[in-house]
């Protein structure tokens, strides 16, 4: 039986078995409803790591998954009738060849299993064709699958490569939190894949979209590995994004909201370094989203953190964040999307960012009190005051801490979501001179 609940009465006759439980549904997608495509999961496409390449023998001396299957698990925000999937290329050293590719709900609605509910499995199409190439740097979006899907709930993505990627470049999110499953042979199609390899990664797998009321939306978060959720829960799905996510899918106003979560560990405002600049990813990650209306920049600590602990380096860092946020309010209100500020949380203690003179702290405190009180981002959102000590502000408070003074685990990462106001996302008209300036 299905753990799933039932997508809502307002997008979707559900599809049921015998039991009266939902079942899944796959076909030439046909809506029921006028909308539009909306965001629903996403993962920021990197360049995979050497330690993050799949386990051997998946990846050769110039090759990876020749001849494998691969088996993903994702959790959608919003649900809908009708879904479409997004691959990426964005990293890949050759182009990339996917033979089939299906979707299906996991065993028992859980995330990070190998196993799939039978019966579930429907194939997915690319302009009618199970296989696909994509070009070195490109992505490619699925034909809209008929798949009901619930708010909240898991779905499985299994992909076929039979010829495998010609290059050791490969795009991938390392910090999925959540169990993928690798095997030889096409298994796109079985109930279970025992024997396969486990491996805490996900590739290739960029997105979904759902087909949507028109109301629906989607939050982008612009972030690091505090909001990619080192110190969160395997296959428990705890970030703070996917806390906020429940939240707002409690109450009917804001039912309709999707949070896409477009962080990575190790990323950085100015700079590159695990995955491109926040800059540099602005228009790929969140301005050609789909259904994005309102961006929470969560990011910089990296920035602080690997600037020198100079008085004139530290200054400079924090001269050139304010003016980098600067520049994503004005891209974004280009785009007619709202754009809120996050404080960066303390780390006092850490034994690589914090420095015995104060310098990186002082930085710190000079890119928050601008983020309170420039007035440049529609909301401020303060997630400082959320997580320090107030007997040590420098520091986290040591219940949300997971050891090394700068990362949250899920109790630090619930205090974070209850800090993000309901209100910022309700669906109000931009004033006439919204995105001059």
């Amino acid at each position: 039986m299905l753990t799933a609940a039932l997508v809502a009465a307002s997008l979707v006759v559900p599809v049921t078995g015998a039991d009266g439980a939902p079942r899944a549904a796959g076909g030439p997608a046909a809506p029921k409803i006028s909308g539009h495509w909306v965001d629903s999961w996403v993962s920021m496409p990197q360049l995979t790591e050497p330690g993050n390449m799949p386990p051997p023998p998946f990846t050769q001396d110039d090759k990876v998954f020749e001849d494998a299957t691969l088996r993903q698990t994702i959790r959608v925000s919003l649900g809908g009738r009708n879904v479409r999937l997004r691959f990426s290329n964005a990293f890949g050293g050759a182009a990339l060849p996917i033979s089939k590719v299906s979707v299906a709900l996991p065993d028992g609605g859980k995330a990070g299993v190998s196993a799939i509910e039978p019966g579930s499995s429907r194939p997915v199409t690319f302009h009618g064709r199970s296989a696909l190439t994509i070009p070195v740097g490109a992505q490619m979006v699925s034909d809209p699958l008929t798949f009901p899907v619930a708010p909240r709930s898991i779905l499985t993505v299994t992909v076929y490569l039979a010829d495998g990627q010609a290059s050791t470049d490969i795009t991938s999110h390392p910090g999925s939190r959540t169990t993928s499953y690798m095997l030889a042979g096409d298994h796109t199609a079985d109930t279970d894949m025992p024997g396969a390899t486990s491996t805490d990664h996900w590739y290739f797998l960029s997105g979904l979209e759902v087909w949507a009321k028109p109301s629906a939306a989607a939050v982008a978060v612009l972030g690091d590995s505090l909001t990619d959720g080192r110190g969160s829960t395997t296959n428990m799905n705890d970030r703070w994004p996917d806390q906020v996510l429940d939240r707002l899918q409690s109450h009917p106003s804001t039912s309709g909201i999707a949070i896409v979560n477009q962080a990575a560990g190790g990323n950085r405002v100015l700079n590159d370094g695990l995955g491109p600049n926040a800059l540099a990813r602005l228009d790929r990650d969140v301005l050609a989203q789909s259904g994005v209306e309102w961006l929470v920049v969560f990011e910089g600590v990296n920035d602080i953190g690997t600037a020198q602990a100079t008085p004139a380096a530290q200054k400079q860092v924090a001269d050139d964040l304010i003016m980098a946020y600067d520049q994503i309010i004005v891209r974004a209100h280009a785009q007619g999307i709202r754009v809120h500020g996050a404080t960066l949380t303390p780390f006092g203690g850490n034994t690589g960012y914090d420095d015995p003179d104060g310098y990186r702290e002082k930085a710190r405190q000079t890119v928050n009190a601008w983020i309170r009180t420039s007035r440049r981002f529609d909301a401020v959102i303060d997630f400082d005051r959320a997580t320090r000590d107030p007997s040590d502000p420098r520091r986290l408070l040591p219940s949300y801490d997971v050891g090394d003074h700068l990362h949250l685990n899920p109790a630090g990462y619930k205090a974070i979501a209850d800090a993000v106001p309901a209100s910022l996302f309700r669906q109000r008209p931009l004033s006439p001179t919204f995105g001059f300036n």
